[in-house]
């Protein structure tokens, strides 16, 4: 920013969202620091977590899940994918290849899980969940490789996994909104699997960290510009804001988005990450592609999933249902 340049006040949050906001304040770290990450994933170790049959219970029986292992990029290990297969479905169903978010830094295949298999049922869609290498002990591009490995193994297997590959769409939330238009980016230019769609639920996508709004949401909400600092440089180290970062891992530094799977794009009005999702929803549409755009008025990040039963919240998940419908037929 330079010194002619304004911060104006921040954006409200929606007052539904603000209240639930106020009692998450004490769940989460007062600064999103790489100590802080360490910390988070120390007490999640503690914590016990539910097997698959657990899950399965959850939803009542309305999907089967199944740990499986792709092949890795070359020379790095396997990658772990969850795949969730719709119980008594008839014929090939709709996938959606699922992209966790965590600030690159925090997560694994469960995490968002229940939240997308939601989505995904009232199509009877599959869903496969990948479980990427986090930075900062993986830096780019492990992530964004083991994504598109497990991306290519998903549509290899298509047939066995009951998915028709016409019909396979890529999502991801924060960080795995990120990657998901990484891979996206990947698959167009290596040939590889043919989308039928990508869905990017508030996307990490510009290493810079220094739109407008990023400046007038620091220290606001739940990822501001103190932690995008924290899970950028986690996965980029000395390069990050300079001219050396790819847009397969920034994709906000791409300089060619035509040819991509059509898009829906949707963000908080009141989060960091608004203005670069604004802008890259912008630049599909001068490049000729489809995309769908909603910026949430008084969204905070992740305001969906943290505060489920808002009205802003349902609305935002009617949007992608409806989106998923139109993409993936009925």
């Amino acid at each position: 920013m330079t010194s002619s340049e304004v911060v104006h006040p921040p954006v409200p949050f929606d007052p539904e969202l603000a209240a639930a906001l106020e009692l998450l304040r004490g769940l989460m770290p007062e600064r999103m620091t790489i100590e802080a990450v360490h910390e988070m994933r120390r007490l999640g170790a503690t914590m016990p977590q539910p097997d698959l049959a657990a899950i399965e219970l959850q939803l009542e029986g309305a999907y089967t899940l199944e740990e499986r292992f792709a092949p890795g990029p070359e020379g790095d290990p396997e990658v772990p994918v969850l795949v969730c297969r719709p119980s008594g479905a008839a014929g090939p169903v709709p996938g959606i290849y699922f992209v966790h978010g965590g600030g690159m830094v925090l997560g694994d295949n469960r995490t968002g899980l229940l939240e997308t298999l939601a989505l995904a049922g009232e199509l009877k869609a599959a869903v496969v969940s990948v479980d990427y290498r986090l930075a900062p002990e993986h830096p780019h591009p492990a992530p964004v490789e083991d994504c598109y490995a497990g991306l290519l193994w998903t549509a290899e297997n298509a047939a066995e996994l009951g998915v028709d590959p016409g019909r396979l769409v890529i999502a991801g939330t924060s960080a795995g909104g990120g990657l998901a238009a990484a891979v996206a980016l990947l698959a167009r230019d290596r040939g590889g699997p043919a989308l039928a769609g990508q869905l990017l639920a508030c996307p990490m996508l510009d290493d810079r960290n220094d739109t407008p709004s990023a400046l007038q949401m620091a220290g606001l909400g739940v990822w501001d510009r103190t932690a995008n600092d924290t899970g950028w440089t986690a996965l980029l180290g000395e390069a990050r804001g300079t001219d050396a970062v790819s847009p397969y891992a920034a994709p906000a530094r791409a300089t060619d988005l035509s040819g991509l799977p059509p898009a829906f794009i949707d963000v908080g009005s009141a989060e960091t990450f608004r203005d670069e999702d604004v802008a890259y929803a912008s630049r599909i549409w001068q490049a000729g592609g489809a995309a769908e755009l909603h910026v949430w008025p008084g969204g905070f990040h992740g305001f969906d999933m943290m505060a489920p039963h808002a009205a802003l919240s349902r609305e935002a998940r009617q949007a992608r249902a409806a989106w998923l419908r139109r993409v993936l037929g009925d």
